[in-house]
C-alpha cells in the first residue's frame, strides 16, 4: 500500500533543543523532520506536533513548531496517553440546527473525513516515539515510521525500536519515500516545489 497526502497526517515526536546535543545523528532527524513538515503544508497534510516534559527538555525548533497545527506538552512517554489520539481522529459532531426538523437520516450525527495514515517520526525513537506509534496501532491507525527523520541516544537503541514496530505492524520509510508516495507523479502541481525541498 502505497502513502495517499489526502489520507495523511504527519506526527513530530520530541525533537527538542536540550536533548538533541545528545541523540545520535541529531542534526540529520532534525533536518528530516522539517522537510517532512514543509512536505505536509505543500500538500495540505495536517501536521501535529509533541514535546515532552518542555519544562526540563525545552521545545521543538521554532521552525518545526511554526509548520504544526497544535503542539502537545505531555508527561507520559506516549502522546496518545494524553490525547493524541484525539486529535488525529476527532469525535463525530451533531448535526447544527434543530434536529427535528432534518429529515430522519440527516438527524445522525456527522464524522469528520478521516485521515487514519499517520506518518510518525521523531526522538528517541525506542521510547516516546516507539509507545506513541504503538498506540496509534492499537487504536487502528496504519502507521508509518520515517526512518531517517528518527533517532535515539544510541544507534543500537534506534535500530532496536524499529525492529519492534516493523513486528508489530508498522511500515517503515524515509522522507524522501514519503515526499515521493504523497506526490505520486511528476505531474503533480507541487512536484517542483517538493523536489526542492528534498534536493
Amino acid at each position: 500500500m502505497l502513502l495517499d497526502a489526502a489520507e495523511s497526517q504527519l506526527v513530530l515526536v520530541d525533537y527538542q533543543t536540550r536533548l538533541m546535543p545528545a541523540i545520535f545523528e541529531g542534526p540529520l532527524a532534525v533536518a528530516n523532520a522539517l522537510r517532512l513538515a514543509q512536505l505536509a503544508q505543500l500538500m495540505e497534510v495536517p501536521v501535529w506536533g509533541t514535546e515532552q516534559n518542555p519544562s526540563k527538555l525545552g521545545e521543538n525548533p521554532a521552525d518545526i513548531k511554526a509548520l504544526c497545527q497544535r503542539t502537545l506538552s505531555k508527561m507520559q512517554f506516549s502522546g496518545v496517553e494524553e490525547g493524541l489520539g484525539e486529535w488525529l481522529r476527532p469525535p463525530a459532531k451533531p448535526v447544527a440546527g434543530n434536529a427535528r426538523s432534518l429529515p430522519k437520516h440527516l438527524q445522525k450525527s456527522v464524522a469528520p473525513t478521516e485521515r487514519n495514515m499517520i506518518v510518525i517520526a521523531g526522538c528517541e525513537a525506542h521510547v516516546c516515539l516507539m509507545q506513541t506509534a504503538l498506540d496509534l496501532l492499537e487504536d487502528e491507525f496504519d502507521v508509518w515510521v520515517v526512518t531517517d527523520a528518527c533517532s535515539s541516544r544510541t544507534e543500537r537503541n534506534r535500530d532496536a525500536a524499529f525492529d519492534r514496530l516493523a513486528g508489530a505492524g508498522a511500515e517503515l520509510v524515509t522522507t524522501e519515500m514519503v515526499a515521493f508516495e504523497w506526490l505520486r507523479t511528476a505531474e503533480h502541481p507541487d512536484f517542483k516545489a517538493a523536489h526542492a525541498l528534498i534536493k
